[in-house]
């Protein structure tokens, strides 16, 4: 109470009271943790999240990142995907009226209106194959129904798929960790998107080393990410999602064997009163995969295009 009435110094007083009495009490520091954050007070923030990392054995409070966060250790490899989980299943009841209704989100709009114009420069009628990576409650998927003729999602959030799976859009769902999920898959989507996925994800590289196997030649793949301006080619953000750099995202995709179709910097929605500034990404895996020399070129020595 003391905390939503803006009280956040007396709110921190009485969560170390109740953490003397339960020190062994996980969400008590991180909530504590959050409260001395956001008061400014970084040093007792860090120490609040030592003692929450020391706790949380699955990191489903997402200790590391927050310290990360605050230059206080690494952020590590990959998804982090007890926090992710975690943080969605909470967040699915409420998801759209907060991420729709209050923060102007429209990436599925977006993204879907890039692949429109993209199958009708390519000629592509309909696709036969969608997956749908963090497909949350549908907010895709929806766009997509109408283009696809087997639709999957796949989503870390046992939650979140509950939510969609009400509302019958897809014909196969399935929990899981993307990249995992991709990996133990053959080439058999000819589309794959990925709305505000890759931003829980950390390196680009790879998640594309996954997808790319996952698609079939010809295939479109189309994602979002945050974007910051630094040199760096990820950038772990405040709001413990990673923003990306644009050069080394064009480079990323050009590097993993995808053909760069769209590229666009965009306002992907708001946060705190502020634009988040974004990239929306359509890229296609080419229909025929150039051989190497040594790899059944003729002895004249031309080489498979």
């Amino acid at each position: 109470m003391l905390a939503e009435d803006g009280e956040l110094a007396a709110a921190a007083e009485v969560m170390q009271q109740a953490l003397e009495l339960a020190p062994n009490w996980a969400a008590g520091w991180d909530v504590l943790g959050d409260y001395f954050d956001r008061l400014g007070r970084t040093a007792e923030a860090i120490s609040a999240w030592r003692h929450l990392e020391a706790l949380d054995d699955s990191g489903q409070f997402g200790a590391r990142l927050k310290l990360a966060v605050h230059g206080a250790g690494p952020a590590g490899e990959g998804t982090a995907i007890s926090y992710v989980e975690a943080l969605f299943d909470q967040y699915a009841p409420k998801f759209e009226k907060s991420l729709v209704g209050k923060l102007g989100y429209r990436v599925p709009e977006m993204l879907d209106a890039l692949v429109v114009e993209e199958m009708a420069r390519l000629g592509i009628a309909r696709f036969e194959r969608g997956l749908d990576l963090g497909c949350g409650t549908g907010l895709m998927g929806q766009k997509l129904r109408d283009k696809v003729g087997y639709l999957e999602g796949i989503d870390i959030s046992a939650a979140m798929i509950a939510e969609t799976a009400r509302k019958k859009i897809y014909d196969n769902l399935d929990k899981a960790e993307l990249v995992a999920a991709l990996s133990a898959r053959q080439a058999e989507s000819d589309l794959v998107t990925a709305a505000d996925v890759f931003i829980y994800c950390g390196a680009l590289e790879p998640v594309l080393a996954a997808l790319v196997p996952a698609l079939l030649p010809g295939g479109l793949v189309a994602f979002s990410l945050e974007a910051h301006d630094g040199d760096e080619a990820v950038f772990l953000r405040p709001s413990v999602r990673y923003a990306h750099g644009v050069d080394a995202t064009q480079t990323a995709v050009i590097a993993s064997g995808l053909q760069l179709l769209r590229f666009e910097t965009v306002v992907l929605r708001m946060d705190r009163g502020a634009p988040i500034n974004g990239m929306l990404v359509v890229a296609r895996k080419p229909e025929v995969v150039a051989l190497a020399a040594n790899d059944g070129a003729g002895t004249d020595g031309d080489v498979a295009a």
